[in-house]
């Protein structure tokens, strides 16, 4: 996927969570117009549909979401529900045993969208760990939450800064390495890698990734910053006679 998909997909799904429909269908109609693959998708646009009363375009949007992914509960109900407006009872029925079926035969099943949400909501849960100083309480939450989401970079980030902050960091330079690997342009990542290189002991990679951020996006202010910071260091290392 690339970075402006992406990005469409991010505001898409921000605006529906805020429950602000108009924008969401505007973003969200923009993916499906590049990429018919998600299935959440077309439910949150069947969702918007139905809510502005636009049946017909809410039943094929949720069908499409069921093409994609046969066990997407949410889709199957919400279609189940389009049926019932419409007065096709037998269809409304027919499709919602489907989906309480499916729930019972695969109870361990998550829908991708489902999945992200409760990711998310473990990471919020770190967060506040963190910010309290629990530190190995919020590496706990992170890590349920990469559970759900391994990819989710944003939050290997928080973990990897919660390594580095108990100093342990081995463990936090390689879920660094992890962040590289998965997104190469998520420039968070590769910042805070500075700092904890920098944290390690490893100034002279530490000073290369920054030089390297800097290069992927001239005038990054927080590369700009550490590096700064550094060449302040060296500067008073040499002035008070310290050689390295």
């Amino acid at each position: 996927m690339d970075d402006a998909l992406k990005q469409l997909l991010t505001l898409g799904r921000g605006y529906f969570e805020k429950k602000q429909y108009q924008e969401a269908e505007a973003y969200l109609s923009q993916v499906v117009d590049q990429n018919q693959s998600f299935a959440d998708v077309y439910n949150m646009l069947g969702v918007i549909y139905h809510g502005g009363g636009q049946f017909a375009r809410a039943q094929r949007a949720f069908e499409a979401a069921l093409r994609l992914n046969p066990a997407y509960t949410d889709a199957a109900l919400n279609l189940a529900i389009i049926y019932n407006d419409l007065g096709r009872y037998s269809e409304a029925k027919e499709v919602y045993s489907a989906a309480l079926s499916r729930q019972h035969d695969n109870p361990h099943h998550m829908d991708p969208y489902v999945k992200g949400k409760i990711s998310n909501m473990y990471a919020d849960i770190g967060e506040v760990y963190a910010s309290s100083g629990m530190l190995d309480e919020a590496i706990v939450e992170y890590r349920r939450a990469l559970d759900l989401g391994p990819t989710f970079v944003d939050i290997r980030l928080k973990l990897a800064n919660a390594l580095r902050d108990l100093k342990r960091h081995d463990e936090a330079l390689k879920e660094f390495e992890e962040i590289l690997r998965t997104n190469p342009n998520y420039l968070p990542g590769r910042v805070h890698y500075g700092i904890t290189l920098f944290a390690a002991g490893r100034r002279a990679d530490a000073i290369a990734v920054w030089e390297d951020v800097l290069g992927r996006s001239p005038g990054n202010k927080s590369a700009e910053m550490y590096l700064n910071l550094v060449r302040d260091m060296n500067k008073e290392a040499v002035n008070d006679g310290v050689v390295e």
